[in-house]
């Protein structure tokens, strides 16, 4: 089941208010309390809902009455589900409206190259200036691959075609699992593609969370170019009253999810309903600046020292690099296309934002299966492009190295590592992963960078072991990388 049961714990509450976090136990004035209009958990699912229902139409390209089913249902209580009373889309002024029961309507709205951003109640727009993001580079079809699309004639040596076509098939083999793109890249070249039947090559799909993945490479961007550096306290300035212990907390902590901020997120150890909705949730869903709403959250931890999967983390490495991009006079919106996007042959990648227009890199972002592929070869690669070394020496070792402060080898700098042998790749292999089973493999054993995208509801027990034995298949089929 996909739906978050303490959300449909909190629903069961009917239309009461309920606080969003933290709120219900501060004893400040309300005008002094960040974010205090009070909300449903009903009023963020639907929010949430709307949100990614509009990426998928005005973004991914997709029928809404496909997408409804498999992306994004989740965010609403499975018995609350069927209590939505009516999804609109409006394509003049491009939004979609939800319902629930007749009652309670939120909407999202497309800003073009910022993708869809939930519409904060009794407003009726965002609170920043969208921009137009174009690339600089000429069209794909006129360059080599990995800098354009165009593929060479054969596959290197050492791959065994038949074998690698029956190990990606795989991948498709059970509907159910809506596997919607898989890439093979080995030695650098595309070996082989395959796209579910909604689905092509240019389609920007849902990535959730290989977005953190980017916001650690934007910091590398920013380390190597001599803006920031692993070990230096975050220089986030609330941070810097005499005597705040959050002066502790390093760009490495940060990377690693270990900064000991409080935020309560679902796969906290000791996360219970009575907590209330949930921090890591909150930020997709409450339509607030999610960079001050991390940063501004209290320790609970000594920095370094305890792991936890929490959004508070990457959303201040997001906050530090606006704050370095603007503070240069550069435009943030369009600093990934710039910096990062056009060097290794993304053209298009839609990074979405809160209402304030903050880069949402925790989730909130679409890319085709071959950018992400580009992205895992950059790290294949150890952070050098063509020839040009783009992250700084040391920094793919650092993102793909288990974190001290997990208890378990499965994260790295803002990539998962495969510390446990969870899938069938060498334990040495690293990645990039989302919700709804995206995920960008890198193997440098094997030279090989592989792609598995899908839509959310195909997430599930199935889909791993099938996921699992077409890596096994990929393995076999392909040659070591040479020492």
């Amino acid at each position: 089941m996909k739906h978050w049961l303490w959300l449909s714990a909190l629903l069961a509450v009917g239309c009461d208010a309920v606080a969003p976090p933290d709120e219900a136990d501060d004893d400040r004035p309300r005008d002094e309390v960040p974010y205090a209009p009070r909300v449903t958990p009903a009023n963020l699912g639907i929010a949430g809902y709307a949100k990614v229902l509009c990426s998928a139409v005005f973004v991914s390209g997709r029928n809404v009455d496909d997408a409804r089913n498999v992306s994004g249902y989740f965010l609403v209580p499975e018995e609350d589900f069927e209590s939505i009373t009516d999804v609109t889309v409006d394509h003049d002024r491009k939004a979609v409206r939800v319902t629930l029961r007749d009652l309670l309507t939120r909407e999202a709205r497309y800003f073009g190259d910022q993708g869809c951003v939930i519409i904060a109640e009794g407003e009726d727009g965002v609170f920043f200036e969208p921009v137009a993001v174009t690339t600089t580079l000429p069209d794909p079809s006129t360059l080599d691959w990995p800098m354009g699309d165009v593929l060479p004639a054969s596959v290197p040596e050492g791959v065994d075609e038949d074998e690698l076509d029956a190990a990606v098939a795989i991948a498709f083999r059970d509907p159910k699992s809506l596997t919607a793109a898989f890439v093979v890249v080995h030695k650098g070249q595309i070996v082989a593609e395959r796209y579910g039947e909604d689905a092509h090559r240019d389609m920007q799909l849902e990535s959730w969370s290989m977005g953190k993945s980017i916001t650690a490479t934007l910091i590398g961007l920013l380390i190597q170019q001599g803006a920031l550096s692993l070990d230096q306290p975050a220089p986030v300035p609330a941070w810097q009253a005499e005597g705040d212990p959050r002066k502790a907390i390093t760009v490495r902590s940060l990377l690693n999810m270990s900064s000991g901020l409080h935020f309560t997120a679902p796969r906290d150890p000791d996360y219970s309903e009575d907590k209330g909705y949930p921090d890591h949730l909150f930020i997709y869903t409450g339509a607030v600046d999610a960079f001050e709403y991390s940063y501004s959250k209290p320790l609970q931890f000594p920095p370094g020292t305890e792991g936890r999967y929490r959004n508070s983390d990457p959303l201040t490495l997001g906050y530090l690099v606006k704050k370095i991009v603007t503070e240069r006079g550069e435009d943030y919106l369009t600093f990934p296309q710039r910096a990062l996007f056009d060097r290794i042959g993304i053209r298009k990648q839609v990074l979405e934002t809160d209402p304030y227009g903050n880069f949402l890199l925790t989730g909130y972002d679409y890319g085709t299966a071959r950018n992400w592929a580009r992205l895992g070869l950059l790290y294949l690669r150890d952070g050098v492009w063509l020839g040009e070394r783009l992250l700084p020496e040391g920094f793919v070792e650092f993102v793909s190295t288990p974190a001290p402060g997990w208890k378990e080898p499965v994260y790295g700098g803002l990539f998962w590592v495969n510390g446990k042998g969870d899938y069938a790749l060498p334990k040495e292999a690293f990645y990039m992963a989302g919700a709804g089973g995206q995920t960008t493999f890198v193997v440098p054993s094997h030279d090989l960078v592989i792609v598995r995208m899908g839509h959310f509801r195909g997430d599930g027990e199935e889909m791993n072991r099938g996921l699992n034995e077409a890596l096994r298949g990929i393995l076999e089929a392909v040659e070591p990388a040479s020492s």
